[in-house]
């Protein structure tokens, strides 16, 4: 039900929304994300960095706020690239589109929450969370399922000897958890560090680690956009490309003070602390080439949290030719 529901929301928001040509002559994108957070940061630092304007790219960036907004953006053309969870790539597939959005880039390949804890717990382990109530994020949404998946390989198992709070808004769960719901409770950076540093709570693991490699967000256009835009898609990928070499030769503090611009009500302290904490956990896709085992990964997560209706193969909904191209 939850599907024929998304697919009918799509359905009228592209009637609402007509569809238009994405190709353009000059070099400007329309990029819609699926939030806004430290967690992509190469993406800011390409942007801020002058990176993509050195390769001919003009983004102009919008917040989707979800994946299926982000999707629908795409479907409807009011945006060239989507950037959000490849699973609803996945969904759009089986729904059975001609033009249907294909990933072509990778930007994360982890979970970029960590597990935030009333006490602290040096020595804490997955079994701690026994009899306990996590605020894990929105029913549905990849980072609760990635969590539900860990704890479920954890033998923790919702309902049964763990309690997974899915019913608070993921605007709403920081909150919830310092008025005193639950536990424990999944953050992103820089909300984690800055719950730490100001003792309202304790970081004790990492989603992301625990969970293992996974195509977490990704840019995804559809199949006329990719095949009639080379050049541009060669230098969006460009400029990601020069982010990266730029985060692996200068510090996490340097880091900060190029996206800084991106995020006015962050000191540049907490912004270098997140960019560290996403370092020591592997979360950025350096060559920005999806592998088929983390989608295998993702579609083990998805059906483990039944949203997942038919595997689809990788070479299905992954292009990832000029990713190859520009990083061999």
């Amino acid at each position: 039900m939850k599907k024929l529901v998304s697919i009918l929301l799509v359905l009228s928001i592209l009637l609402i929304f007509p569809i238009t040509a994405c190709d353009k002559e000059d070099g400007s994108i329309e990029l819609n994300e699926v939030t806004h957070s430290v967690f992509y940061a190469p993406l800011y630092v390409a942007i801020e960095g002058g990176y993509m304007k050195d390769n001919g790219i003009d983004i102009n960036l919008t917040n989707g706020g979800g994946a299926d907004s982000v999707m629908a953006a795409v479907l409807s053309g009011s945006a060239d690239i989507g950037f959000a969870g490849p699973e609803s790539v996945i969904y759009v597939y089986n729904q059975g589109k001609n033009d249907y959005p294909m990933v072509f880039a990778q930007l994360t390949q982890r979970d970029g929450s960590f597990l935030v804890s009333r006490k602290n717990e040096p020595n804490f382990k997955w079994s701690d969370l026994a009899g306990k109530e996590i605020i894990a994020g929105r029913r549905g949404g990849v980072p609760a399922m990635t969590f539900e998946y860990v704890c479920n390989q954890n033998g923790l198992y919702n309902g049964t000897n763990v309690t997974l709070n899915l019913d608070i808004a993921f605007n709403l769960t920081t909150s919830a958890f310092e008025g005193g719901t639950g536990d424990y409770c999944t953050m992103f950076e820089p909300t984690a560090s800055e719950y730490q540093n100001s003792g309202k709570g304790y970081i004790v693991a990492s989603v992301g680690e625990a969970a293992g490699d996974v195509p977490y967000t990704a840019f995804f256009a559809s199949k006329s956009f990719i095949k009639n835009n080379q050049n541009k898609l060669k230098g969006f990928i460009k400029g990601l490309k020069q982010a990266y070499e730029y985060m692996n030769s200068h510090t996490n503090s340097e880091i900060a003070e190029v996206i800084k611009g991106q995020f006015p009500s962050t000191d540049v302290t907490s912004l270098a602390k997140s960019i560290s904490q996403y370092k020591s956990i592997g979360a950025w896709n350096y060559n920005l080439q999806p592998t088929e085992a983390s989608y295998t990964r993702l579609q083990d997560i998805l059906e483990n949290s039944k949203e997942l209706t038919k595997r689809v193969e990788f070479s299905q909904i992954v292009d990832c030719k000029l990713a190859q191209e520009i990083f061999s």
